[in-house]
């Protein structure tokens, strides 16, 4: 299935929020993270990524360093602040918000389209 652009976006700074919240981490990784974490739905590319790394940088959420790797490489590895903290928990918020509101909108339409169900065709 592809996904919505728009939804990816949206979910994207509450999970890289989140996953950079269980320790410091880099790009590829947290790339890595969200496609194990989603069970395989959700796949990302850098080009997605870095651009989003640098704006959560840059509204205070996310600190960086480079580091050389134990590979030898040196990548630069995120943190995140105490501002990101507040702002992944404001989000993890509005997301359960839409999560509950979605589920019983689509709830009450499966209802109300089983009850209006009595062969009756809608021209």
């Amino acid at each position: 299935m592809n996904l919505s652009k728009d939804l990816m976006a949206a979910s994207s700074t509450p999970l890289v929020l989140g996953i950079i919240a269980e320790g410091e981490t880099y790009g590829y990784e947290i790339v890595k993270r969200v496609e194990e974490l989603s069970g395989g739905a959700l796949s990302w590319t850098d080009g997605m990524m870095y651009p989003l790394l640098h704006r959560l940088e840059h509204q205070g959420f996310l600190e960086s360093r480079w580091r050389v790797a134990d590979t030898g490489r040196k990548r630069k590895y995120y943190a995140i602040t105490t501002q990101g903290r507040k702002a992944l928990a404001e989000q993890q918020q509005q997301w359960h918000v839409i999560n509950q509101a979605l589920n019983s909108i689509w709830h009450e339409m499966t209802a109300t389209t089983r009850s209006n169900d009595d062969g009756y065709q809608f021209a």
